[in-house]
């Protein structure tokens, strides 16, 4: 076990390093806050008492936009910079729990696709650790539902009906104004993109909850590499990480020099470079349990 002091010095770290990067990078491309800028906007138009679904463009629910509100009144830089640093070092207190080695998730491509974009996965994942973030989860249901189903706690279910109970009293009828936006959603699922239906695989270790997060997660609407990071809550060993880590930035390389001509594409390559390696590692656990009891077999006999 990692001390705290150390677990929250490493947290720091990470946090002030990705938040200051991606400050940079918003401010030097002049891309504002990313994708945040959408549950900023929604923010603003519950502050200002105007509908906050104005534009077929927003695309978040109105949960997105309480968690922004401590954001609003920030240059959407910065409000970027502390969002993914907050993000980041939230998760890094999570993962090193269980050891330095789990931080070389943060070498994924979906990570820094993420960063690039400003994005809620690395939050959301971080949920996953801490039963009083699954609210966080709410934000961009299609990435926070698997998330919440395998990490279900009581106290986060009850947080989280409270965060509805207040969305719904904020703004009584957003979830129809929500829905509305969802056909100018562009999407895939993983799980009906070929080869996807292998992920069905996942059934046989149905009693691993990281199978069920692979599962679900491949039954989710999904855009685009970022919205993958989840999926590395499931490698534990160095091992296990440094591989998906390596096929995620082989998809990563060539979508830059062979730009997809459809999501169903995205789809594919998303789910050849990752869904297929962590579906490989969830499966090859279960042969490394067969394989350790039969040696304990051996060797009682």
């Amino acid at each position: 076990m990692v001390p705290i002091r150390s677990r929250i010095l490493v947290s720091l770290v990470v946090g002030i390093t990705s938040g200051l990067l991606c400050f940079s990078l918003m401010r030097r491309l002049g891309l504002g806050a990313g994708d945040f800028t959408w549950s900023l906007h929604l923010a603003e138009g519950l502050l200002h008492h105007q509908n906050p679904y104005d534009t077929p463009l927003e695309q978040y629910p109105i949960t997105a936009a309480l968690f922004a509100l401590p954001f609003v009144k920030l240059p959407h830089e910065i409000a970027a910079g502390i969002f993914y640093g907050i993000s980041s070092g939230l998760l890094a207190f999570g993962l090193v729990r269980e050891g330095y080695h789990r931080l070389l998730i943060f070498l994924a491509y979906p990570y820094w696709i993420g960063l690039l974009y400003v994005q809620w996965s690395p939050i959301v994942a971080a949920a996953a650790f801490f039963p009083y973030l699954l609210p966080l989860t709410m934000a961009k249901p299609q990435v926070g539902l698997p998330v919440f189903l395998a990490r279900f706690s009581i106290r986060g279910w009850l947080l989280c009906a409270v965060v509805a109970v207040v969305s719904l009293l904020v703004l009584p009828g957003w979830p129809l104004l929500w829905l509305r936006q969802a056909h100018n959603y562009h999407y895939f699922v993983a799980l009906t993109v070929l080869p996807g239906p292998l992920i069905l695989l996942a059934l046989l270790q149905y009693r691993d909850r990281d199978a069920m997060l692979l599962l679900a997660t491949s039954c989710m609407p999904q855009r685009w590499f970022f919205d993958a990071f989840i999926l590395w809550l499931i490698p534990k060993t160095r091992r296990e990480i440094l591989i998906t880590v390596f096929f995620s930035w082989c998809a990563g390389i060539w979508r830059w020099y062979h730009p997809p001509q459809s999501f169903d594409e995205v789809g594919r390559w998303i789910v050849l470079s990752i869904y297929l390696p962590m579906l490989a590692i969830v499966l090859s656990r279960k042969y490394s349990l067969k394989r350790k009891s039969a040696e304990g077999a051996d060797g009682s006999l």
